[in-house]
C-alpha cells in the first residue's frame, strides 16, 4: 500500500504574475530544484522552481505573526 504524504505548499493555483528577478545561493538553488521536483511527484503536475517561488514567499509571509496583513 502506497501512502502519498501532502506537502506543505499544495496544488499551484492559477494567477496572474508580475516578473521579478532575484539572486540566491547555489545550495538554495539546489535545494529549490528538489522541492519542485518532489512537488511534480506529489501532485503530477511539471512545475519547476521559478513557479514555486512566488507561492512559497505567499506561505511564508501569511504564516509570520510578526507581519500581517491588514483586514479589509
Amino acid at each position: 500500500m502506497s501512502t502519498i504524504k501532502k506537502m506543505r505548499l499544495g496544488p499551484l493555483p492559477t494567477t496572474q504574475t508580475v516578473k521579478i528577478t532575484f539572486a540566491c545561493p547555489a545550495s538554495l538553488k539546489a535545494e529549490l530544484d528538489r522541492y519542485a521536483q518532489q512537488h511534480a511527484q506529489t501532485y503530477g503536475e511539471a512545475v519547476d522552481a521559478v513557479m514555486l517561488i512566488p507561492h512559497m514567499l505567499e506561505a511564508f509571509m501569511a504564516g509570520d505573526r510578526g507581519f500581517k496583513r491588514p483586514t479589509r
